[in-house]
C-alpha cells in the first residue's frame, strides 16, 4: 500500500462532502497537472489510503482519510466543452488526463494546519512542504503515521 496527499478548496469540495456523497465516494477529476496525472495514472492503487487537504482554507489544513476505490482511468471532464477543464488537446482515443475514485475514511478530530506541518521537524520533507502546488503528491509511511497521531485518527 501506498500512501498520498490529495487536495480540495472546501468550497469547491469539502471532506464533508465527500462524507455526503453516495457510498462516501466520488470520482477526483479535472487535475491538469502532469505530474499529479502521473501518480493518479500509474501510482495510486485499489486500496491505497490518501490524506485529504484543504488548501486556500482558513487555515488550510489536513482534515481526512480517503481511500482510493478506484485506479486511474480517462477523465471525461477533459472532452466536454461545457466543462470548466476541458482541454481541447485531449482526445478520448489517447487520453491526456486521467482520475481515481475516492471514498471517505474517516475525519481528522484535530485538523493539521499547513503551518504546524511546515514547522515539524518530522514532517520537513514532506512534499507537501516541498512541493506545494501539486494536487496529488505522495506521503512516506513514516509521514503518515505522525500526520494521523497529529491528527487523532
Amino acid at each position: 500500500m501506498r500512501y498520498w496527499l490529495i487536495k480540495s478548496e472546501p468550497d469547491v469540495f469539502s471532506y464533508e462532502d465527500l462524507e455526503k456523497a453516495p457510498k462516501k465516494t466520488t470520482c477526483w477529476d479535472s487535475v491538469r497537472n502532469s505530474s499529479a496525472r502521473n501518480f493518479m495514472r500509474d501510482g495510486m492503487k485499489k486500496g491505497d489510503l490518501a490524506f485529504y487537504y484543504h488548501s486556500n482554507a482558513d487555515p488550510s489544513a489536513i482534515v481526512g482519510i480517503c481511500e482510493i476505490v478506484r485506479e486511474g482511468y480517462p477523465d471525461p471532464t477533459s472532452w466536454d466543452p461545457s466543462h470548466d477543464y476541458f482541454d481541447p488537446k485531449s482526445d478520448p482515443d489517447m487520453p491526456t488526463w486521467y482520475m481515481v475514485d475516492v471514498k471517505a475514511v474517516k475525519a481528522f478530530r484535530t485538523p493539521v494546519p499547513l503551518q504546524q506541518v511546515k514547522d515539524d521537524p518530522a514532517l520537513a520533507d514532506m512534499a507537501l512542504v516541498k512541493v506545494g502546488r501539486l494536487s496529488v503528491v505522495p506521503v512516506t509511511p513514516d509521514e503518515w503515521a505522525h500526520v494521523c497521531a497529529l491528527g487523532g485518527v
